[in-house]
């Protein structure tokens, strides 16, 4: 092959690595050993749950990855299960007594700073950061959706959906670096939310939003994530079932097949490269406890930020 050629080649192909590093294809870290630490979550939370009879269901592409895959999305770089709103606040209770240390549970209901509206069980032996741009620092984890009754009228649930995003959106913009996008005008919006609100406030706020509806009393439930897309009909989770991920039997939803249609169509057909996401977490360190890491962003302050 001639000299030219061979540049050539080269040069293209370190242009499509560049191109997949801008748009989060990429990760900078080894997703297999990634894999295993939350796979591990995954094992000691479902132990949990099963010994104190904690309701949950795989959930997302968790769920999806154990009927396509019988484990991981082998690009996915987190996990997701999910647990209905009376199992969801039960486990959050008593997570700091059920769960093996070095484990923890972290979420609004709990942390009195944390900055999200679902939870995450947290590996505190660990050190992760999903965004430069957020003072959210914990460890690897997995995230705990609470799934929430919501009503059968239309209006009603665009309503509630509104009310969630806004919410939510409200506790992200506290958390969130003021000059992400510069010191000038485009920082004023949230330098006023931040002087405005208060995480309490937006927290308390959020709360009463998820609980606007009896999960017990409700035929239908809400998967936030998705909007009013995500109602879907209670009997959809059902009891959970057995299925396999990565060799080991876990709980999924009941009705998998009307779950995943719901939410991804074509379930089964594997996504065109450019749509197989990851994270590109900021940082990571399979080794330092997130409590010693030394967070030197101009932007975080300590007595607010997650930990």
């Amino acid at each position: 092959m001639a000299i030219p050629q061979i540049l050539c080649n080269k040069f293209c192909g370190i242009a499509f690595l560049c191109y997949l590093w801008h748009k989060n294809i990429m990760a900078s870290y080894d997703i297999e050993t990634l894999h295993q630490h939350i796979l591990q979550i995954l094992l000691s939370v479902d132990r949990v749950c099963r010994e104190h009879n904690i309701k949950y269901y795989c959930w997302a592409g968790t769920m999806l990855g154990a009927v396509r895959h019988k484990g991981f999305i082998p690009w996915d770089d987190d996990m997701d299960i999910c647990m209905p709103r009376p199992d969801y606040d039960r486990f959050m209770m008593h997570a700091h007594e059920w769960l093996p240390a070095p484990l923890e549970a972290l979420c609004i209901e709990t942390s009195p700073t944390y900055p999200g509206g679902f939870g995450k069980i947290v590996d505190s032996s660990t050190t992760l950061i999903e965004r430069a741009h957020s003072d959210y620092l914990a460890g690897i984890y997995i995230d705990v959706f609470p799934i929430d009754g919501i009503s059968k009228n239309k209006i009603a649930q665009r309503l509630a959906v509104a009310r969630y995003k806004a919410l939510d959106k409200l506790l992200y913009f506290l958390h969130r670096d003021p000059y992400k996008h510069g010191h000038g005008p485009s920082a004023w919006p949230i330098l006023l939310i931040q002087r405005c609100f208060t995480h309490e406030w937006a927290r308390r706020q959020l709360r009463a939003a998820y609980l606007a509806y009896d999960y017990n009393k409700s035929d239908y439930v809400l998967d936030y994530d998705d909007g009013v897309q995500g109602v879907i009909p209670k009997t959809m989770l059902g009891t959970p079932q057995p299925v396999e991920f990565e060799g080991h039997t876990v709980m999924g939803v009941e009705q998998a097949d009307a779950y995943l249609r719901n939410k991804y169509g074509e379930y089964m057909v594997i996504p065109p490269h450019d749509n197989q996401r990851q994270h590109n977490f900021y940082y990571l360190d399979y080794d330092l406890p997130y409590r010693e890491y030394q967070d030197n962003r101009a932007f975080v302050n300590r007595d607010s930020a997650s930990q």
